[in-house]
């Protein structure tokens, strides 16, 4: 057996054979690892039950870590959808100087964590800077 570009194309019988290079461990690497790990441990010494509980353990932490992930990016798709109702609308924000002004909502765009509305204006606010809307 050849292998050539270690970790991204490995021939076997003359069949080339794609990898992909993950820089992340995920969920199903975790779980590889962990089996990997079972299946070659020396049975005279296995893995200690606290070990293998603390294991199971990070498993589970990660599983609900990408659950949340997950359920985060679908309520900022759904704050983005429900702020999209704002376009064309007039809204009342107060400026720098403290003065109120109004100014029709051209966009609704999300950027670095924040919802930020752009106005006729020409002044990006973020949604929660918003007084009233008309």
């Amino acid at each position: 057996m050849t292998v050539t570009g270690i970790g991204t194309t490995t021939e076997v019988y003359g069949t080339a054979q794609s990898r992909e290079i993950k820089t992340e461990l995920d969920k199903d690497s975790f779980l590889r690892i962990l089996i990997t790990q079972l299946t070659n441990q020396d049975p005279l010494e296995p893995m200690k039950d606290t070990e293998f509980i603390a294991q199971m353990a990070q498993f589970s932490e990660l599983e609900q870590m990408m659950n949340i992930s997950k359920q985060m990016d679908n309520l900022t798709m759904l704050s983005l959808l429900s702020s999209s109702g704002l376009v064309g609308r007039t809204v009342s924000f107060f400026d720098e100087t403290g003065e109120e002004i109004s100014s029709r909502v051209l966009s609704v765009r999300f950027g670095n964590g924040n919802m930020m509305l752009e106005l006729a204006s020409g002044e990006r606010i973020p949604l929660g800077a918003i007084l009233s809307i008309s």
